[in-house]
């Protein structure tokens, strides 16, 4: 008998996108969960509409959030997606010739292809991630930002996921005060210092790491454009770090 699979999708405002993403994974999965972090739009509705199993659940961090419906699936293979990512064709195919009941390996990884509105980020390709997994031998870390999922035996699946993870150049750097701020909390949770130089050298380092050593000069404009917004994005988070420091040095002489 085949392994039957259930989908858990974590959602907030998703409206525009959670339709899609269901109707992705339907074809090999035989439930769909969602996990929803209280959408005040119509989320919920639509994903009940089209048959998933809606949970709500305040926002606990990025690998908590995913963590938190495994133990609420109906069946022991997880497949984890994000509201923005969709299951390209050949993932499908991937994952209905296989045998879960049977299979020798704890979790299944993909390739992501990751879009800015109409435009393949080559620069981001393959981003091979784990998101099919037995949840009795593999899950999800607690890391509040990009976490991942833990597994000792992983298989490389010749298959994709489709990320459309902004509408623009634009959205992307109205995010980076929430992704350079997360990035700096974590930092300073780690007990971790930043000089004054650190946002120059760890931006500028950033910088071209994206645009020679990973080839985004040779991606066209959206190479050199996600080159540079990178460095951007790791220039704040070492900037805001330091405010932290500040804030801090400043409440022990006021008190």
């Amino acid at each position: 008998m085949k392994q039957k699979i259930t989908a858990n999708i974590i959602t907030l405002n998703e409206e525009e996108n959670i339709a899609d993403a269901i109707r992705s994974v339907q074809a090999v999965c035989d439930e769909v969960l969602v996990v929803d972090s209280r959408s005040t739009d119509k989320t919920r509705e639509i994903a009940e509409s089209l048959g998933a199993k809606v949970v709500v659940q305040p926002y606990l961090g990025d690998g908590p959030q995913k963590a938190f419906g495994a133990p609420l699936a109906a069946n022991d293979w997880i497949l984890s997606l994000d509201a923005d990512e969709r299951l390209d064709a050949n993932a499908v195919e991937a994952i209905a010739g296989l045998d879960l009941a049977n299979s020798g390996y704890d979790a299944y990884a993909f390739r992501r292809k990751s879009f800015i509105g109409r435009h393949f980020i080559k620069l981001w390709y393959p981003d091979r991630l784990v998101r099919l997994y037995n949840r009795n031998s593999a899950g999800f870390t607690q890391a509040i930002g990009h976490a991942k999922v833990e597994a000792e035996k992983v298989k490389e699946l010749d298959a994709d996921l489709l990320h459309y993870s902004y509408k623009s150049y634009g959205q992307m750097i109205n995010n980076i005060e929430k992704f350079a701020a997360r990035g700096a909390r974590m930092l300073h949770a780690k007990g971790k210092r930043a000089r004054w130089y650190d946002p120059f050298l760890h931006g500028g380092l950033t910088f071209f790491k994206k645009l020679v050593v990973k080839g985004g000069m040779f991606h066209g404009m959206p190479g050199w454009t996600v080159s540079i917004i990178s460095g951007f994005n790791t220039y704040m988070k070492y900037m805001i770090l330091i405010e932290m420091q500040e804030n801090e040095a400043e409440e022990k002489t006021s008190a």
